[in-house]
């Protein structure tokens, strides 16, 4: 998308901009670094759970995070 903006392919960047959007949106669901901790989790990569006074992602944003991944192809 970046490379599409800066290389004039505005037509190109504007559908990846919006094909993302349901991803964008859960990964800010809940405060940073906590959906992105998440999304790693579950894309396999073992990076734990954030540290207090952060908590894990709720069940229910999780899920909305897990589908966004899925309908995007992660």
């Amino acid at each position: 998308m970046i490379k599409d903006y800066f290389n004039g392919n505005l037509e190109n960047a504007t559908k990846v901009q919006l094909e993302s959007i349901e991803l964008i949106k859960a990964l800010f669901l809940e405060v940073n670094p906590i959906p992105v901790k998440a999304a790693l989790n579950i894309m396999g990569y073992n990076y734990g759970t954030p540290r207090l006074p952060l908590v894990e992602m709720s069940s229910k944003n999780k899920e909305v995070l897990e589908k966004a991944m899925k309908n995007y192809g992660i």
